[in-house]
């Protein structure tokens, strides 16, 4: 099984060359198709955001740049003018399935700086909690280092491990990963499912299979982007994007690669903050607040009795209780000054005392309880 079925968020990566064609034109039915497939995950509860690739393919034909290779600044013109065109087609596209779709640019920085990912984040939940469809894309117009992140598929992965997605579809123009390319070795076996990302596996992916997939990425990137995904607790799923409903294929039991998490997205994120983030300062809770944290409960301001460190909005900071025991680690959505301004405070008061509320001082879902065992 996908696990397609079962995920509460789903993210789906969709390559250049499934959006446009040759003429850089978009794919208008084959981008309806999926659109149609993505609301029938929607309308039984299911979350979808899409990982799109396509601006500087639909750019390259409004500013006339034809298919000669194009210097960074003339990519990054051909992003600024092909973004505006990749939305309208996906606009169109969900239109008719009553589903809004959202605009979300995202630079290497928003993927692995804590409180900009952490924005990031609370803005992409807030528009799958509004049932609209996320469409992420590199910020090409303003990147620097390189046109694009590395490219969409691993994209796509960060995006998976940042929302705590369920599972990661990843549109390829094979059905899968196979022992060598199928469309040169008549021997070459499928392999429907993955366990481990072993040295093996990865060099499945390489000589002739290095050509397999869609755009800038081939099948090396798509199991990169999988090992990112797993580490994640998120399923990763490769499968032939050319169908009109590559989804419904999948749970159909159209031939497909799933490349199985180690863990859960809950608790993979709460063990990296656990034991993977260096905390800049501390909080110290009242006992009140120290048990509702051990129920699983956020930190609220009005617990909070000490702010001890230096640090910035999405820092990660331990919290203790009044005896100097660490009970807790967590993502402080408040910087120091702020948060000390707070303590002890209601959370209708906050507003009033520094001008904004970010809600709790830790949300539970960046918390990471001592002893606690996330599912």
């Amino acid at each position: 099984m996908s696990g397609i079925a079962q995920a509460r968020r789903i993210v789906v990566k969709v390559g250049s060359a499934l959006v446009t064609g040759e003429d850089g034109a978009p794919h208008r039915d084959w981008l309806a198709a999926l659109a149609a497939d993505a609301a029938r995950l929607r309308g039984r509860g299911q979350q979808v955001l899409l990982v799109s690739s396509g601006a500087v393919s639909l750019g390259r034909r409004r500013l006339g740049l034809g298919r000669r290779p194009l210097s960074l600044p003339e990519k990054q013109a051909a992003a600024a003018a092909g973004q505006a065109a990749l939305m309208r087609a996906w606009e169109e596209a969900f239109e008719p399935q009553g589903l809004a779709a959202a605009q979300v640019l995202l630079t290497r920085d928003d993927t692995e700086v804590r409180h900009r990912w952490l924005n990031a984040r609370a803005t992409m939940e807030t528009l799958l909690d509004l049932g609209a469809i996320p469409v992420v894309n590199e910020n090409d117009t303003v990147a620097t280092e390189e046109i694009r992140y590395g490219d969409n598929d691993r994209l796509a992965a960060r995006v998976a491990q940042m929302i705590g997605a369920d599972v990661l579809v990843l549109l390829s123009d094979v059905d899968g990963l196979y022992t060598a390319d199928p469309r040169r070795d008549p021997d070459a076996r499928h392999q429907p499912r993955i366990g481990r990302l072993t040295r093996e596996i990865e060099a499945m992916a390489g000589g002739a299979n290095a050509v397999a997939g869609v755009g800038s990425g081939g099948m090396a990137t798509k199991l990169e982007a999988a090992r990112i995904a797993q580490s994640a607790g998120c399923a990763t799923v490769i499968t032939l994007g050319t169908r009109p409903a590559p989804l419904a294929a999948v749970e159909a039991g159209e031939r497909a690669t799933v490349i199985e998490p180690a863990t859960t997205p809950a608790a993979a994120y709460k063990a990296w903050i656990a034991g993977s983030l260096a905390p800049a300062g501390a909080l110290v809770v009242d006992a009140g607040a120290a048990t509702a944290l051990k129920q699983g409960k956020s930190l609220l301001a009005a617990g909070v009795r000490a702010v001890e460190g230096r640090f910035d909005k999405g820092d990660a900071v331990v919290v203790r209780d009044e005896a100097g025991q660490e009970i807790a680690r967590g993502l402080t959505r408040y910087e120091a000054a702020d948060a000390a301004r707070i303590c002890g405070l209601k959370s209708a008061a906050i507003e009033a005392a520094i001008g904004y509320t970010a809600g709790p001082m830790i949300h539970a879902d960046d918390l990471a309880v001592a002893g606690s065992e996330p599912s």
